[in-house]
């Protein structure tokens, strides 16, 4: 059984930091305090619409992590551009929705395929491994192979959201033992928490899984103790001084 990676996105400290259009929380401090704590690597997503990760996050993320980055990017030639660009050390290709809050599905790789193949193999001829995040479908891992790409990513939604239900995890251990058949790094992801991750990351062919939310969510409940005295000692300090 193959070493289990943890890559951490941090698109959602991003997402926390646009809403007020200012620069905290910083998703690249973020991002190393996670490899500080022991990530693999750190998954980020550039999505066309730039809702969340910017530009400007990629550039920084890329020359001042130590871990891998992983890039999430949908296959536009704009995108393909700014990979090529910055030189992630991953690339992974998903669908993108502007309607969708979040991704709801994997791609679909049986369809536009010359793009994609072509994509694939300017992505990977420069060093890049590229990976396609896909349904845990037989069908969608075999065109993957057939596409050229080193690497699948199996989503997991179906699986979390339907309370870790068995033909779902079924599909998934299918789906990656099949890939492993064809040569393909198996990677997972998308609604992984602490209470579901454990049936997924018994799958033996499993390499990677990136998890994001659910880290980012609960580093908010974890780190309110902390600043909440920060802030009173920060108060209890500026009322002395001024009381002097």
């Amino acid at each position: 059984m193959k070493p289990l990676r943890l890559y951490v996105n941090i698109d959602h400290v991003a997402t926390l930091r646009q809403a007020r259009r200012g620069d905290e929380p910083d998703p690249v401090v973020a991002a190393r305090l996670c490899e500080d704590a022991g990530a693999d690597g750190i998954t980020a997503h550039l999505r066309e619409d730039r809702r969340h990760v910017q530009d400007h996050d990629i550039d920084r993320l890329r020359s001042s992590l130590r871990t891998p980055l992983n890039l999430e990017m949908a296959c536009t030639d704009e995108m393909v551009a700014i990979a090529l660009r910055v030189n992630p050390h991953h690339v992974t290709l998903v669908p993108e929705r502007r309607e969708e809050v979040t991704t709801e599905g994997g791609l679909d790789v049986t369809r536009d395929q010359p793009r994609l193949r072509a994509a694939i193999a300017r992505l990977q001829a420069t060093g890049i491994v590229v990976s396609l995040f896909i349904d845990p479908d037989a069908t969608m891992v075999t065109a993957s192979a057939e596409l050229g790409a080193r690497a699948i990513e199996l989503h997991t939604g179906t699986y979390c959201h339907g309370g870790g239900d068995s033909t779902a995890l079924r599909a998934l251990q299918d789906a990656a033992s099949l890939g492993a058949r064809l040569g393909l790094a198996v990677h997972a992801g998308h609604g992984l928490t602490t209470r579901n991750v454990g049936p997924v990351a018994a799958i033996p062919e499993v390499e990677e899984l990136n998890i994001g939310h659910s880290i980012v969510s609960n580093a908010v409940y974890v780190g309110l103790p902390t600043i909440m005295r920060d802030m009173r000692q920060a108060m209890h300090d500026g009322r002395s001084r001024g009381a002097r």
